[in-house]
């Protein structure tokens, strides 16, 4: 055991933080609510003797290693279902698309309706703005935020704007759900402005962006999993505790309750923290394609144009070399990039 959590940290922080503690808090929960004799908490808080310390340390090393390990191993599929990619229905996941895309568009408008409420308080607005905001006070929907966001003030309208960021800036990459789309914004981040398909190129540019750039980006990911971890392991702990009410014999059918009704709620909030701080994970990344793609460009003998449409033209060209079936044409397409040997 020694040798597999020396092995687990060789992740550092990323693994120790995002997995490993929300798994010891919620051990801890399922020790003192669910199985409190077997982990030996209960006999500790009565008496504190040493047997019964040395008891509830070892489950608490073990079941925190097990449990980290197993759902840090498990981190793909359990993004993925939050981010309505695995495991939702058809129906159910065009619906919630449908959703998040309409919520998308209302904040997009009641920005543009607050926007021209404040422009027209400080004179009128051209023919065409002035019908613009018309039809946003006549809209059955957007008719009931356009004075009272603009009475907000500023700060308000900056944290309407910082929502609207959390989406894809295209309405083709929105997906079902909140954390889905917070995350596809700044995975579609390097292919919108660059044509650089981050996710394709992730290892390479993880390969030649600077020490504290990649380490920037596994940290602002680390807050992101260990909400992600401390919301399943909630789940799971009241999903025990349900089993414990029913089939078993509680001791304290009260504390069962309140677990069972409590940790979802909880998990909610765990959720929406984590769609929260996928801000900085954003930023990080973001940092990570704008400072990589010179390097990268260089790295595999590639010479970054000056014009910004040129750029766009050699990342696209090189995304379809790296990803799809070899064909002649692609090194046509490349060779105006490359750089000569004494370069």
């Amino acid at each position: 055991m020694s040798g597999i959590i020396q092995g687990a940290l060789g992740g550092g922080r990323a693994l120790l933080v995002g997995w490993f503690l929300p798994s010891l808090i919620n051990l801890l929960i399922f020790g003192f609510v669910v199985v409190p004799e077997i982990s030996g908490f209960q006999a500790l808080a009565r008496s504190g003797q040493g047997g019964q310390a040395a008891r509830a340390a070892l489950f608490a090393l073990v079941g925190t290693a097990v449990l980290g390990l197993a759902l840090a191993a498990l981190q793909t599929p359990l993004y993925r279902i939050l981010e309505g990619y695995l495991g939702w229905p058809e129906r159910l996941f065009g619906a919630s698309r449908h959703r998040q895309l309409a919520r998308k568009h209302l904040l997009r408008n009641r920005l543009d309706a607050a926007s021209l409420v404040l422009r027209a308080g400080a004179g009128p607005l051209p023919d065409a703005d002035a019908q613009v905001l018309k039809a946003f006070r006549t809209h059955p929907v957007t008719r009931r935020f356009v004075d009272s966001d603009a009475r907000k003030g500023p700060v308000w309208l900056s944290l309407l704007d910082e929502r609207l960021h959390r989406y894809p800036a295209a309405d083709s990459q929105v997906t079902a759900t909140r954390l889905g789309n917070a995350i596809r914004r700044f995975e579609e981040y390097g292919f919108d402005r660059f044509r650089l398909d981050s996710q394709v190129l992730w290892h390479e540019l993880n390969g030649v962006v600077p020490d504290p750039v990649r380490k920037q980006a596994e940290d602002a990911r680390t807050n992101v999993d260990f909400f992600v971890c401390l919301l399943y392991g909630h789940l799971l702990v009241a999903v025990a505790a349900c089993v414990d009410l029913g089939l078993g014999h509680p001791a304290r059918p009260p504390l069962l309750v309140t677990a069972i009704v409590a940790l979802p709620l909880l998990a909610t909030v765990w959720y929406r923290v984590a769609v929260a701080a996928t801000d900085d994970w954003a930023g990080a990344v973001r940092a990570l394609v704008n400072l990589g793609r010179q390097p990268l460009a260089t790295s595999i003998g590639l010479v970054l144009p000056q014009s910004l449409d040129d750029e766009r033209m050699m990342w696209a060209r090189f995304g379809a070399l790296a990803t799809g079936p070899f064909r002649p044409e692609m090194t046509a397409g490349l060779s105006q990039f490359r750089r000569a040997p004494d370069q």
